[in-house]
């Protein structure tokens, strides 16, 4: 969905309507006030069940070159039992410890202590102070945009390490994986259950806050809308982009490092993981401010789902692709390369331009053209919690008139292609691309009840002039 949103400057601004559509948009923008049973089983199974998931996942790595189905095998026959299993992983360690700390710590100082200077000399690159979109409460943030800055500085060091001062060994990150599985828990559940914590005694904004009454679901969810630590340091932006996504390269390369000391060479198949996940990071830097715009940063709450997900989740299964390559080298042949190397640039292509139509919409409020033509689009309008009449506009021209989350179609293609890089022996690499499926669909789902919710009549119209969500003539 492409959108362009602004307030009317006249006495509408503040008026304040008592019409069905109107409230409708007022309660539903956001997460949910109250809780679903389906919802609720949901959400006690992913509490309870994604933190051993990411742990069979890894171990099945460490313990049966990545075999989902070997450890069950051996539960079920009595070859092993659970606690043999637990006493064979490796534990907690002080350098693990160390490690992980040094790096969260050195992301932190980057992103408070050291002003954007890559919008300075990059041509086309938006860094520095940057404001959010409107919170439910009419609140505009401000953000200090330079995490591009942190990946280069990250990632000079890095190569100044490998290459010249050798520091640490570039197989730091795999040498140390599951120890530091155990620091990233650690992290994942603190900073979580103290942004619980605060947003009862001393929220950031008080009025975009939501309790539903049930724990489990606020703890998951998350109550602050935008939780901060002073005037800069903002939950959402900080985990959500580092220390995880800074690290998500700097993983690959240690996976490629590893698979370079055991068998004297880094086949073509880790090159591709490299390269192609290199992009859609590079590109997520890139684009830090539009992402501000983004489903995370305009609708969801910071809670154990953003908080453990970004700090666990996301670094260990979002790069099974590598570890499995580091057990299982796999030396594609020039076409297969090719085909996959292509598969994953045009769905990178899709992704980029579908994005880049609905910012250029939205900076333009529809002056512009998308395909040598003038977009046409269907005019909304919202309420906001204090009164505030907003007016949006739905594209329904370019890629946004193909489907209306074709952005996520250009995702799903370069995910595969990442899966694609490892063959089919296993089917561990795979999860990836069914994970973000699910995690995909289901998104277009969540956020199409919003906009119903938020633009009532006007969404109507708006799904009858795009009527597939992902894929044009199927779905």
């Amino acid at each position: 969905m492409a959108a362009h949103q602004e307030k009317k400057p006249s006495e509408e601004r503040k008026h304040k309507s008592t019409q069905n559509d109107t409230q409708t948009s007022q309660v539903q923008w956001g997460r949910a006030w109250e809780v679903d049973w389906f919802s609720l089983a949901s959400i006690l199974f992913l509490l309870m069940f994604a933190p051993l998931i990411v742990y069979y996942f890894i171990m099945s790595c460490d313990q049966y070159q990545c075999s989902l189905i070997d450890p069950l095998i051996d539960l079920l026959t009595g070859n092993k039992q659970l606690s043999d299993i637990w006493n064979k992983t490796p534990t907690l360690t002080y350098r693990a410890a160390s490690i992980y700390t040094l790096w969260v710590v050195f992301q932190m100082l980057l992103y408070l202590f050291i002003p954007d200077f890559c919008h300075k000399f990059l041509p086309g690159y938006v860094g520095g102070v940057q404001e959010g979109a409107v919170t439910p409460a009419g609140v505009v943030n401000k953000y200090e945009i330079n995490g591009l800055q942190a990946w280069i500085i990250t990632h000079v060091l890095w190569f100044a390490n490998a290459y010249y001062f050798h520091w640490f060994s570039p197989t730091i990150i795999f040498d140390n994986w599951i120890p530091l599985l155990w620091c990233a828990n650690v992290l994942g559940y603190a900073v979580s259950t103290f942004a619980m914590i605060k947003s009862y005694f001393f929220p950031t904004s008080a009025e975009d806050c939501k309790f539903t009454g049930n724990f489990f679901y606020d703890y998951m969810m998350g109550i602050e809308f935008n939780p901060r630590i002073g005037k800069w340091f903002d939950f959402k932006l900080f985990f959500n982009g580092r220390p995880g996504i800074v690290a998500w390269t700097l993983i690959n390369l240690s996976y490629a490092a590893k698979q370079q000391e055991l068998y004297g060479q880094v086949t073509n198949s880790m090159i591709l993981v490299n390269v192609l996940q290199g992009i859609y990071v590079l590109d997520f830097f890139w684009n830090e401010a539009w992402y501000l715009k983004t489903i995370d940063i305009c609708h969801d709450h910071f809670g154990w789902y953003l908080g453990w997900g970004d700090c666990v989740w996301l670094p260990y299964l979002y790069t099974l692709q590598g570890l499995y390559l580091v057990y299982h080298p796999v030396q594609l042949c020039t076409a297969n390369a090719i085909g996959i190397l292509m598969l994953g640039l045009i769905g990178y292509y899709i992704f980029r331009m579908t994005n880049h139509q609905k910012d250029l919409f939205r900076r333009t409020n529809g002056n512009c053209k998308i395909w040598g033509k003038k977009p046409e689009y269907i005019e909304c309008s919202y309420m906001s919690v204090d009164g505030t009449k907003y007016y949006s506009k739905l594209m329904t021209s370019g890629f946004w008139g193909w489907a209306r989350h074709f952005n996520y179609t250009g995702d799903l293609m370069g995910s595969l292609a990442y899966c694609l890089t490892c063959g089919f022996e296993h089917i561990l690499p795979y999860f990836y691309i069914v994970y973000m499926t699910i995690l995909l669909t289901h998104r277009c789902i969540r956020d199409e009840h919003r906009c119903f919710s938020k633009y009532g009549k006007d969404w109507k119209r708006y799904t009858a002039a795009v009527p597939y969500r992902l894929i044009p003539g199927i779905f």
